[in-house]
């Protein structure tokens, strides 16, 4: 099996587009989430408070309006962030983009919602008035991916994660196992999602949304604490760049990290409620995957959507493997629930908290539940840890659940 490592990153965020503007938004103690204002026209909608990305440039001499007229948000997003990826790595308008060699493994929860609007709005008012030869292409669910493709011209394997909050995280699981079987020597990597009031009401009629804090939105999402109310919706992209070793190798190219475990799986028991005992088989996949014992694990980075269910769950899963010596914490604290990019965003900024030996902690989080499983939350100023392998979870509606493990190159 080919061994395979990340040689790229690129992202756009709620807290910053590379890592030091990251790392230093991570160290003020301070999340970014906001009130939306905008929301409060939408009669009964609960939720005001987002996480939006923070602005982002698009050259003009790349991004024209002819190359992205096939583009809403969620696909500038994604192919803006594979650019800076491609450009990390090298490989940017490298010949091998084009050879068939490099392919896509990349996913978000839907289409750009505006564009699904228009199709809504013609079945609502009988009128196609609004819709064009590019509507579709923008609000379909791998419309991110195929983006991607005809912008940088790939031509080897695509995959389309649409698979909600995994989305991120299988498209780096799948890419890993493409290039580990030999059926790609590199592929783009990651999830993106557009914030908008739609997908916010989504989990709004579930009451799973924060609504307490709408004026106060620094002190929420708050994951495992006693007094969390629900989640916080962001918005952003990540891509890696992963390649097969021995090719990053010959040409010299920077190994942020190697992927050695990934594993994946099904609930099989409910759409919407999170099953622990299903979570656990989904690490004992990873670490099976790796060849690597539990307590080779010293730190977890936690899917920590700050629900009910999904906190409890994910907790006594993460205790039935490791028990409490294990060290957990939960970026959407920060960032909000980024859906399809959490999963990427997540595991990129797991890889650089390993790199630099400090592990951000989970803001909010005052009083722990006592339902959530027994394990090393870390909280207040940080922790700084001299690790070189991490863990990196997420859980999906529909019962999918992911597990990626990542080591020190």
């Amino acid at each position: 099996m080919k061994r395979v490592v990340v040689t790229g990153f690129g992202a756009i965020s709620p807290l910053g587009h590379d890592w030091p503007t990251v790392l230093a938004q991570l160290k003020t103690g301070r999340n970014s989430v906001r009130a939306m204002p905008e929301w409060a026209e939408y009669e009964g909608l609960h939720t005001m408070v987002g996480a939006p990305a923070l602005p982002f440039e698009l050259p003009a001499e790349r991004y024209s309006r002819k190359t992205t007229r096939s583009m809403g948000k969620v696909a500038l997003m994604a192919t803006r962030a594979s650019e800076i990826a491609l450009q990390d790595a090298g490989l940017l308008d490298d010949p091998i983009l084009k050879s068939g060699q490099v392919g896509i493994a990349y996913g978000s929860s839907s289409g750009t919602p505006k564009a699904i609007g228009d199709f809504g709005r013609m079945m609502m008012d009988k009128t196609t008035e609004g819709i064009s030869a590019t509507t579709y292409i923008k609000m379909m669910s791998h419309t991110a991916a195929v983006n991607i493709g005809v912008f940088f011209g790939l031509t080897g394997r695509i995959v389309t994660t649409s698979s909600a909050c995994t989305s991120g995280s299988q498209g780096i699981g799948y890419a890993y196992e493409m290039i580990q079987s030999g059926k790609q020597v590199a592929m783009l990597a990651g999830g993106a999602e557009e914030l908008d009031a739609t997908e916010a009401a989504v989990f709004d009629t579930l009451f799973a949304t924060s609504v307490k804090h709408n004026k106060t939105p620094q002190l929420t999402p708050r994951p495992f604490d006693t007094a969390r109310d629900g989640l916080v919706l962001g918005e952003g992209a990540c891509t890696l760049v992963l390649e097969e070793m021995e090719h990053a190798q010959a040409r010299g190219a920077t190994m942020y990290a190697e992927i050695v475990g990934y594993g994946t799986n099904s609930d099989g028991r409910h759409v919407t409620q999170p099953n622990a005992e299903t979570m656990a088989v989904a690490i004992k996949l990873a670490l099976a995957d790796a060849n690597m014992d539990a307590a080779a694990i010293p730190y977890v980075n936690a899917h920590g959507t700050a629900t009910d269910h999904g906190d409890i769950a994910e907790t006594q899963a993460t205790h039935s493997i490791f028990g409490e010596r294990i060290a957990i914490s939960s970026l959407k604290s920060y960032m909000g629930h980024t859906l399809g990019a959490c999963g990427a965003l997540e595991a990129w900024m797991t890889i650089e908290m390993m790199r630099c030996g400090w592990f951000a902690p989970t803001l909010n989080l005052e009083m722990l539940d006592p339902r959530c499983g027994a394990l090393d939350y870390i909280q207040g100023e940080g922790r700084t840890l001299d690790t070189d392998i991490v863990m990196s979870n997420n859980f999906a509606f529909g019962g999918i659940n992911t597990s990626l493990i990542f080591k020190r190159f």
